[in-house]
């Protein structure tokens, strides 16, 4: 065979195999044995090792697997994987509907599709070849598994018909329940411990190192969302028939796994069917997610900090199970937060073996009128986290007895205070209760906020334990010599952790707010506060009127960020964290602004354009100093309103007196600058 006869038979073999591959996982029709594909695979296999210059780089051969990842990178998301609001019953889908007509001002269009229980992922591709798989992680960044994704043989490496040149496609990656059990089974037979469930099962599929072993997991997926600058249609329904056409692994109509409504009735026949038919299913699904369909109006719509308001997901009820309440015993958080804790005989829920779950507060116990000894009903809060929801009566011993709630923190017998308005207790003694200390220190370290490789909880309490730290500013005191004498602590140890702690002066001073653990002062709030002061020190010269100007910072909020900063003791560990070498300051980017005639202004950007797109006209307001708010409020200054704008958004802006300008008289305010 020449060299352009070798060409030719590898790109024969390899559109061969991508066709038969796309019969079987996507058509459901196999037109050839298992056998005989395997022989095609191989072939190609043995072409490729032979004449490396022809192999194509997203080759069906990559779905064999063969690379090793030691470390999965971090990558920021293009688009931020928000996640979704959840809904337990009708009226929270009746409500989501009005909010969504009265914007629109007319009758709206949804799509109701499955959710799947699985992992998270985003997949981008570019000039139709896959270029890089990324989890979810925290929303705006997650780990490049691209290697291990190329292995599902559900999602295509290259895709065929008219695709946009770079796009992304999110979807959830799931273990078939057939392969799950099949797995298990195998495990049981060699004296391996089994696998919890599906979902978690697939989560650590996906972080193997050895892409080989995650192609034999047998792993598939559903794909259900296009975005891109130059996507071929404006509704989602159209994108996702689109995206079937170029290859994708997508739910449809024919199946019944999705389908568009006017309707909220119909979407409540949709929830029906399949609160019943997904136990005939071959994967897990938790609920029902309803989106607007229309993109303009998805747009509209907008986002919150934590999830976008044009979607919404109906969780079924959740598995409950009823089993002996043992003891009820008390957990102190990192805020002083008291939170009581059953303590059950353990019991098999959704998967998993529980043997604790939360009773939240003193008002839920009385409410409930929990004690201990009672059978109570436990189920999975959004089939996560273990709760007790219910008692039965019945089976209560005579001899049972009120719970009475703790009166002194379990830690250090310091008295407990309940804040007006707040349904938990807490322990004030912040500086002294070894409990909230060491939570201090764990959330400083945690990934979201100084990520610090090397170290961990355990880590922390023999730390601490030992004296050598007391709270997070003195992890940037450790010396090798001192680590050195610790139990299972030896050079390697040692010297990732101090590496990890000197690499944490890296970290964006937006997460070192937030690792400071101030109470309400979450990521979402930390990125807000960084970007309006841009440094710690105009914080800490701010007033609580001043704080609470800021764009969606309320009272609540302001006060325990301001109230925080008056204590001393707290400036001392800002300022020893200061001389350590951390950011305290937005490091400044090359700016393209332009002018600063915007400047403390505030606009919303709502509806379609001519001229200019909506991001377009954003990075104008940005570049002449203005600042872009997602909602209209009375700290809003312009409403720069647009064609299918919401008639809801141009009320309240009329009734707060915002100014509406329409796109042209913006075009104009620019050019008299």
């Amino acid at each position: 065979m020449d060299l352009f006869q070798a060409q030719e038979k590898i790109a024969e073999l390899s559109e061969q195999i991508r066709t038969h591959n796309y019969d079987y996982y996507m058509n459901d029709s196999p037109q050839i044995s298992d056998y005989d594909f395997d022989r095609l695979l191989e072939e190609l296999q043995h072409l490729e090792k032979e004449y490396p210059q022809f192999a194509e780089e997203n080759s069906p051969t990559k779905r064999v697997g063969g690379a090793i990842t030691k470390n999965f990178e971090t990558v920021v998301h293009r688009y931020p994987m928000l996640s979704l609001s959840n809904s337990y019953n009708r009226e929270d889908l009746i409500d989501f509907d009005q909010r969504v007509q009265k914007l629109a001002g007319k009758k709206v269009e949804y799509t109701c599709e499955l959710k799947y229980d699985g992992v998270a992922i985003g997949i981008q591709y570019k000039n139709g070849q896959l270029f890089r798989a990324v989890t979810r992680g925290d929303g705006s960044k997650g780990d490049d598994i691209t290697e291990n994704v190329k292995t599902i043989r559900a999602v295509p490496l290259k895709l065929k018909g008219d695709y946009p040149d770079e796009f992304e496609i999110r979807g959830e990656l799931f273990y078939p329940l057939s392969v799950f059990r099949a797995l298990n089974k195998s495990r049981e037979a060699a004296g391996q411990d089994r696998l919890a469930n599906p979902r978690n099962a697939a989560s650590g599929t996906l972080k193997m190192q050895d892409s080989k072993v995650v192609a034999s997991r047998k792993l598939d997926c559903y794909l259900y969302y296009v975005l891109g600058e130059n996507l071929p249609f404006k509704s989602h329904e159209e994108n996702l028939d689109a995206a079937a056409s170029w290859g994708f692994k997508v739910p449809k109509k024919s199946d019944k796994l999705f389908a568009t409504y006017q309707s909220i009735e119909e979407i409540f026949e949709f929830i029906e069917h399949w609160s019943v038919a997904r136990n005939h299913l071959n994967f897990e699904i938790d609920g029902i997610v309803i989106k607007v369909n229309d993109y303009y109006l998805q747009e509209e719509l907008g986002y919150t900090a934590k999830s976008p308001r044009w979607a919404i997901a109906y969780k079924f009820k959740a598995e409950q199970v009823e089993t002996l309440l043992n003891k009820i015993t008390y957990q102190v958080g990192r805020t002083g937060a008291i939170t009581p804790v059953a303590n059950l005989d353990p019991i098999l829920l959704a998967g998993t073996t529980v043997k604790r779950a939360s009773l939240h507060n003193a008002d839920q116990i009385a409410k409930l009128d929990i004690r201990e000894g009672d059978l109570v009903q436990v189920e999975k809060g959004g089939e996560i986290i273990p709760k007790v929801v219910g008692v039965n009566l019945e089976e209560r011993p005579v001899t049972s007895e009120p719970t009475k709630y703790i009166s002194q923190c379990p830690e250090c017998e310091t008295e407990l205070i309940r804040i007006e308005g707040e349904a938990k207790h807490y322990c004030p003694n912040e500086t002294g209760c070894p409990t909230q200390i060491k939570g201090k220190i764990t959330h400083f370290i945690s990934r979201k906020a100084m990520d610090i490789d090397g170290l961990g909880e355990e880590t922390i309490e023999q730390l601490f334990a030992v004296g050598l730290i007391y709270n997070y500013a003195d992890l940037y005191t450790l010396i090798e010599a001192d680590l050195l004498k610790l139990e299972r602590m030896a050079q390697k140890s040692v010297s990732n952790l101090l590496q990890g702690v000197k690499n944490s002066n890296q970290i964006p001073f937006e997460r070192v707010l937030f690792a400071l653990g101030i109470r309400y002062v979450g990521e979402t709030v930390s990125k807000k506060l960084a970007k309006y002061f841009k440094s710690m020190d105009a914080i800490l010269n701010a007033s609580l009127e001043e704080l609470v100007a800021v764009d969606e910072i309320g009272e609540k909020i302001a006060e325990s960020l301001y109230f925080f900063l008056q204590k001393e003791e707290e400036i001392e560990l800002i300022n020893r964290l200061k001389s350590y070498g951390l950011q305290f300051e937005i490091v400044e980017q090359e700016s393209t602004q332009i002018s600063t005639i915007f400047e403390g202004k505030a606009f919303v950007v709502s509806g379609v354009f001519e001229t200019y797109s909506r991001n377009e006209l954003k990075k104008a307001i940005e570049d002449y100093g203005g600042k872009n708010v997602g909602s209209i409020s009375k700290k809003t200054d312009y409403l720069v309103a647009g064609d299918k704008m919401g008639p809801a958004k141009k009320e309240k802006a009329e009734s707060l007196g915002v100014s509406i300008l329409s796109e042209q008289e913006f075009i104009e305010m620019l050019n008299t600058l």
